[in-house]
């Protein structure tokens, strides 16, 4: 039978310090990983969009919704609009359906207009409010966010209004090209 070789003293903490140094740069590396500027930027950032969505869509259910539902032909509670499309097997006991969720217990086939139409409001305002917040940071740090574009006149691709050259045809934007083909 093969015998296990006995580390004396000095073999253990040889291998104990080569672990030791091994654990040590998997730490160190992870932490330079970890903490880069970039991670903690986008960590921070999608924490920062987690709030202010939950935010948006909390001013828009509770804001925006309601005067709205005073305004149009809605409820408060625009999530349970819906309209059945095909009817459950106990439509008729039930005198139809108050809410979406008997409607879809029932086993009926029903469209959920208002689930959509809620997360389309959500949308809007997310969008509307992060276009303002750009734009203010754009008007506070002179940095641009907001990019303005205009169409190659050539290609009809969007392009950066200050660019000299289409960067998708290559054809130049300030005129050269009518004063090289004569036209």
């Amino acid at each position: 039978m093969p015998r296990i070789n006995e580390y004396g003293q000095e073999e253990s903490a040889t291998l104990l310090e080569e672990g030791t140094q091994k654990a040590r740069r998997v730490w160190d590396g992870f932490i330079d990983f970890a903490l880069q500027g970039n991670i903690l930027e986008i960590a921070f950032g999608l924490i920062i969009a987690s709030i202010f969505t939950s935010l948006v869509s909390s001013f828009v259910s509770d804001i925006i919704l309601p005067p709205l539902s005073v305004i149009l032909p809605l409820n408060k509670n625009l999530e349970e609009k819906f309209a059945v499309l095909q009817k459950g097997p106990n439509y008729e006991e039930l005198g139809g359906y108050n809410t979406l969720l008997l409607a879809q217990e029932d086993g009926a086939v029903v469209m959920a207009y208002g689930v959509f139409l809620n997360k389309l409001v959500n949308f809007m305002g997310v969008g509307l409010a992060l276009y303002g917040l750009a734009g203010m940071y754009q008007w506070l740090s002179n940095d641009p966010i907001i990019k303005h574009t205009t169409r190659c006149r050539y290609c009809r691709k969007s392009i950066s209004e200050k660019a000299k050259r289409c960067v998708n045809c290559t054809s130049w934007l300030d005129g050269r090209e009518e004063r090289m083909h004569g036209l």
